[in-house]
């Protein structure tokens, strides 16, 4: 089967590695990709959210299957688009139709949707710049630190914590009566700050039945102790030590289930990722998930550190989403522990450096390299973006994973690198 998959990040690369290794896949295509998707297929120099251009592709090619990265096209409806057109209706689309979607587009959605099925969140009120005066006044009566979102896509921009009333004050103001997020900002959910450790659970969905994936935890700062701003993020670790089996119980009775159930009550049809994003927080029974937010696609850099720990073979499990019989599918995941660290471009993330030589990838010793923000140029890796390379190992244990990831991030150089080398430091 031919196979076009969307996307230019570190994920698609991590996806792309694992698809190539299928006897299932004759070729596979990447758009756009970057400067090291081509060792696993073909790179198309088509942008994601460029349907029309996309469909032209897939008929020309004679494409089996779409699996879909980012969410940004998920969100403007690319798998409508598909069944929309009769000449590309039978060619399964892995990623949700866009009202599924709207759990990452319309942070108001999910909050609603979380709500409606029972599921454990932050208590939440939503605002618009018509209703800015009552959502100053409902600020003065919450405890701070208080969480601000976005209601749609920002480019991971969007979340603000505010220590002080008269900075949530500002920065409501500012989000709604000034767009500081522009249009993703017409609508602000002003939520209550959960605290305990964050970890990221992914579910893979045919709508009826699902898949647990393994379990990350991602770290967001750029500064080592989690100091400084925040990123698309830094570095991930899977599995998480704290999300035992109990835990983890309570993650598929209280969160999982009633999303996938939800999901059917509300007729929302879902067929991919769904990505839940966790707070533990302690309480006398021991400790409790709340859902953060949802995602309608795997997590950067997560992807990197769960995707190495699945044993089977991913293009059977995305046939078994197209064709809704993913329970009959053998989900079997390595007991081996994967530690990831993001090399990044100076300056990132503000405004960062572009086009560096990168130079040292042939000598990495324990781990593999995911291309992120690179490209190719007369055969020479450059830099590309702000989040350039990710190298992850796969080991035995948590210390051996994390020592031989940043030994070997150590061996990559260009002009202004830099890394974390305390990722998983604090699952040790």
């Amino acid at each position: 089967m031919n196979i076009l998959l969307l996307g230019s990040g570190g994920r698609e690369s991590a996806f792309a590695s694992k698809m190539a290794q299928s006897p299932l896949l004759s070729q596979l295509y990447i758009a756009p990709g970057n400067g090291g998707t081509g060792a696993y297929g073909k790179n198309v120099n088509l942008k994601a959210t460029d349907f029309g251009a996309l469909a032209e592709f897939v008929l020309k090619n004679n494409i089996g299957m779409v699996v879909v990265g980012p969410e940004e096209p998920l969100v403007k409806g690319i798998h409508d688009y598909f069944l929309d057109r009769a000449d590309l209706a039978h060619i399964p689309v892995i990623g949700p139709q866009q009202e599924g979607a709207q759990l990452e587009g319309s942070k108001d959605f999910s909050k609603q949707f979380m709500i409606r099925h029972g599921i454990p969140t932050a208590a939440f009120k939503s605002f618009t710049v018509e209703t800015l005066q009552e959502g100053l006044a409902y600020l003065d009566t919450q405890k701070l630190p208080i969480v601000l979102k976005a209601d749609g896509l920002a480019a991971g921009k969007g979340v603000l914590i505010c220590e002080t009333l008269d900075e949530a004050k500002l920065e409501l103001k500012a989000m709604l009566a000034d767009a500081k997020f522009g249009e993703a900002s017409s609508t602000v959910v002003v939520e209550e700050f959960l605290t305990g450790i964050e970890l990221s659970v992914f579910v893979l969905t045919d709508g009826k039945s699902y898949k647990i994936l393994p379990e990350a935890k991602d770290y967001k700062r750029i500064g080592e102790g989690d100091t400084g701003l925040n990123t698309g993020g830094m570095g991930s670790v899977s599995p998480v030590p704290f999300a035992d089996a109990q835990f983890m119980k309570k993650v598929e009775e209280r969160i999982i289930i009633p999303t996938i159930e939800g999901l059917k009550k509300d007729n929302i049809p879902y067929k991919g990722f769904i990505f839940i994003g966790l707070m533990a927080s302690h309480t006398p029974e021991g400790k409790d998930p709340y859902v953060i937010e949802y995602n309608v696609r795997m997590g950067d850099p997560e992807t990197e550190s769960v995707i190495p720990r699945i044993e089977s073979d991913l293009i059977e499990l995305f046939k078994g989403v197209a064709d809704e019989n993913l329970a009959d599918k053998e989900l079997k995941i390595s007991s081996k522990i994967a530690a990831t660290i993001m090399l990044v471009a100076g300056g990132y993330p503000g405004e960062y450096l572009k086009g560096k030589t990168i130079t040292g990838i042939e000598n990495l010793r324990h781990s593999v390299a995911f291309h992120a923000g690179t490209e190719l140029e007369n055969g020479i890796v450059k830099s590309n973006g702000g989040r350039v390379i990710a190298i992850t190992s796969l080991q035995d244990n948590i210390f051996d994973a994390v020592q031989k990831a940043t030994a070997d991030a150590g061996r990559i150089y260009f002009d202004g690198r830099y890394f974390r080398a305390d990722i998983g430091a604090d699952l040790m």
